[in-house]
């Protein structure tokens, strides 16, 4: 993602829109006469029968920049509402409103939830849409599947794996849905990055490096008696500092609490402090930092490019080093995964650091092969580049795509600057502003409720979400074995029990976690 100029970057993404469009050329042709994108690439159709009746729990940045923001009424119509914060169900109402399938006299005729309780005893309600603080998942995803509802959960599942567990034996018990928000199964740009993975345009995978890195922290001004901005002599600003001296910021884990929330009534709801209930994802009861909050979007796509396959062994090191305030989460993470090749007897090396300090690079993954490099972006681009044997030759060529005596299609590098590219020329779907996959696994989740074998859900393979409970659990497993690993500053194996949701093995229980001293 660095050390590219201009000229290289926009040669990458020729390179890959030249390849995909190449190889996968039928598809797109389809693709660009299909109704709906997402629907022809994650195989569901358009809904011919009533959308399912939903209603949502926890409207804060995920609730509504997501799951309010973009789902398709055509899908799911979202009856209620629920959030135990008044300006958080104010800004809800305020989403629906700007929502253009919901009039003003729609969000009106929303039932406002005074308790989620209250919620899961509406038998209007089909679909529950869980949006809450992390430790929260669980109880509330158990309850609503034992209520009869079907369930989808932003990301990370839950706090524990065996509370993950637990969830996914419910459901199959309840015999309803059970799905996860990693929305990368369902992102156009995704599938097209994993394409050219497994058709070998890349050859031989020995190493991935994955990555988010910003820098969002706003030092606090001090401020006057009369309320206005305090400055020295010299016109600079006055820092708040604490009681040792460092300054005081403000991220957006450590948001102001809105005047709305200052009188909600915390303790009733479990909370420790109003601060834990606005800042949930500071603490460890609470939340699970970034491995849990960033980390598992990218170990998930990882995982894909790598065949589905689950890491072998992990190791790394956090740390709170830039903030002094009392979050208990760290704000830099680096760990070192061991992930299995094609080759039993060899690994392939996948890094992940997530930090709080420094935003040069744009978070995404970078893809290193035997015959090629990829660089998947912002979930925004793929760039990529011929290995030439010269870093230099490889970046600045473009390539061509041929057929081998074998009939398969095979990337060389071209002497020429790249034109426009074939899949520019069919509808520019490898390029276009991709869609980060928000409304796909929504639509798709509704799909598989009104197409499913509503007798036995669980059994119809054909209906059954990219990212159900039991596919989810493995991305919680990576992230909170992760932690672990990072707290005890120790290498673990991973356990392939922990990974199936029908065995009791969990790695919170020490004595099934198996180490080895880095």
């Amino acid at each position: 993602m660095t050390n590219l100029t201009p000229e290289q970057r926009a040669l990458g993404k020729a390179n890959a829109d030249e390849v995909i469009g190449y190889t996968r050329r039928d598809m797109l042709k389809a693709a660009a006469a299909a109704p709906a994108l997402g629907a022809f690439y994650f195989g569901y159709k358009q809904l011919d029968r009533p959308a399912v009746r939903a209603a949502i729990i926890g409207t804060g940045n995920e609730g509504c920049g997501a799951m309010i923001h973009e789902h398709n009424r055509d899908y799911i119509d979202f009856v209620g509402l629920c959030d135990i914060r008044p300006s958080q169900l104010e800004r809800g109402l305020k989403e629906f409103g700007k929502h253009k399938q919901y009039s003003a006299a729609d969000v009106k005729k929303l039932r406002r939830y005074a308790d989620y309780k209250e919620m899961l005893a509406d038998k209007d309600v089909e679909m529950i849409v869980i949006a809450l603080p992390l430790w929260l998942h669980a109880p509330v995803a158990i309850e609503a599947l034992k209520a009869g509802k079907h369930v989808f959960t932003e990301k990370l599942m839950a706090r524990t794996v065996g509370q993950c567990k637990e969830m996914c034996t419910t459901a199959r018990k309840q015999n309803k849905l059970l799905a996860v928000g990693h929305q990368r199964h369902y992102s156009v740009l995704y599938d097209n990055a994993n394409y050219l993975v497994q058709n070998g345009h890349l050859g031989d995978i020995r190493h991935i490096r994955a990555l988010w890195h910003r820098n969002n922290a706003q030092p606090l001004v001090a401020k006057n008696p009369d309320n206005s901005w305090k400055y020295d002599a010299q016109g600079n600003p006055v820092w708040v500092r604490d009681k040792d001296g460092h300054i005081v910021y403000r991220d957006s884990w450590r948001p102001d609490t809105p005047e709305l929330d200052k009188k909600v009534d915390f303790a009733k709801y479990g909370y420790k402090s109003l601060e834990e209930l606005v800042r949930w994802r500071l603490f460890n009861r609470t939340g699970a930092g970034l491995m849990a909050e960033l980390g598992s979007h990218q170990l998930d796509a990882c995982s894909i490019f790598l065949g589905k396959k689950h890491p072998l062994a992990v190791s790394g090191y956090g740390g709170k080093i830039f903030y002094h305030d009392d979050r208990e989460v760290d704000d830099h993470v680096f760990c070192t995964f061991e992930f299995p090749s094609l080759d039993d007897n060899e690994r392939v090396i996948v890094t992940y650091s997530s930090i709080n300090t420094n935003s040069f690079e744009n978070y995404g993954e970078i893809v290193y092969g035997t015959r090629g490099t990829m660089i998947v972006e912002g979930e925004h681009d793929i760039m990529l580049y011929k290995e030439a044997g010269n870093a230099y030759t490889s970046r600045s060529t473009s390539i061509a795509v041929e057929k081998n005596a074998a009939g398969k299609a095979v990337i060389e590098t071209s002497p020429s600057t790249a034109g426009p590219s074939a899949a520019q020329s069919l509808g520019g779907l490898a390029v276009a502003d991709p869609s980060r996959g928000y409304r796909e696994e929504l639509e798709h989740f509704a799909y598989c409720i009104r197409h499913g074998d509503a007798s036995n859900y669980h059994a119809d393979v054909e209906h059954q979400p990219r990212c159900r409970g039991e596919v989810a659990l493995a991305d919680a497993v990576i992230a909170l074995t992760s932690n672990i690993a990072m707290k005890e500053q120790r290498r673990i194996e991973f356990n392939p029990n922990w990974f199936d949701y029908s065995k009791p093995d969990v790695p919170e229980s020490s004595q099934n976690a198996v180490a080895r001293t880095s």
